[in-house]
């Protein structure tokens, strides 16, 4: 009986054909086949890398040749061994940033919504104050004060992410709690769990799979650009960012060593860009047939 009270009072052509358009849309296929292939890489890479990330096998800038297929690094270690262990890091970081930051900020939207009054202005303001710090500013302050550990950073990052999504997922979800099946949900006195995350949270997936290709796309870029400055993975260990910042002064020299991880960075933010610009077309479109 529920699901066809959601289906009555759900708009024709609403979430569900957005999301549908959506994940068949070619950006999105090409997004989401960019991600799956640099993903892939860093699970598998290590296992086809010829050395030890740390291991020292050439000359200092050797190019690239037989022995040292994208040439060695500044202390003379393998750059493909180190690409193909460097992703990683990177890879599950990122990816359990972003998770973190979209469960932590659709919980606040919805809630804030659904609840509305002062709740939704004590949630709001918490919202504007983390807004108003910098991404790299929050991160760096803590990783200062309490030390680059993998799992601060993730803390970090994700939380940091948190407030975008939260307003995003707050306006979508304004005209979802007022709807007839909502009323219904309260009225037979369902938990407000149940209809947080069973009702509201489904109507709006479409706006949140944006968000989850937007927040991916940041993490990737915030987390490498935190090893670059050097507070994010340390060395000896290997990582992109990391990587970029140690090869940084020779690329007129050496340039693999950097250009490899800019690369793989570059195409794994472009992907979680073209599946956001993917959704945010096909729920576009949507949305203007439904007017």
């Amino acid at each position: 009986m529920m699901n066809a009270v959601v289906e009555d009072a759900s708009p024709k052509g609403g979430a569900k054909p957005g999301l549908v358009r959506g994940l068949l849309s070619a950006r999105t296929c090409i997004g989401l086949s960019m991600i799956g292939a640099v993903v892939m890489m860093a699970i598998v890479g290590p296992y086809f890398a010829p050395y030890s990330p740390s291991e020292l096998v050439s000359a200092p800038y050797e190019p690239p040749g037989p022995d040292v297929l994208l040439g060695a690094d500044a202390l003379g270690r393998d750059v493909l061994s180190r690409f193909l262990y460097g992703g990683q890091n990177l890879v599950w970081m990122a990816v359990a940033a972003t998770l973190l930051g979209i469960g932590l900020g659709t919980t606040i939207g919805i809630s804030a919504a659904y609840f509305k009054g002062i709740i939704d202005s004590l949630l709001m303001r918490f919202v504007d104050l983390n807004l108003a710090f910098p991404s790299v500013v929050f991160a760096l302050l803590f990783v200062t004060m309490l030390g680059p550990s993998k799992l601060l950073i993730v803390f970090l990052v994700g939380v940091s992410q948190a407030p975008s999504v939260a307003r995003v997922i707050r306006g979508a979800s304004l005209s979802v709690v007022g709807r007839d099946y909502i009323h219904w949900a309260k009225a037979v006195g369902l938990p407000t769990r149940h209809i947080l995350f069973r009702e509201v949270l489904p109507n709006v997936a479409s706006p949140l799979l944006v968000e989850l290709g937007l927040r991916l796309m940041w993490s990737i870029s915030l987390l490498a650009g935190l090893s670059f400055l050097g507070y994010g993975i340390q060395p000896p260990n290997a990582d992109w960012g990391l990587m970029v910042n140690e090869s940084r002064n020779a690329l007129t020299i050496q340039p693999w060593a950097a250009l490899a991880p800019i690369c793989a960075i570059a195409v794994l933010s472009v992907g979680g860009n073209l599946f956001a610009e993917g959704m945010a077309r096909a729920i576009g479109r949507t949305e203007k047939v439904t007017q």
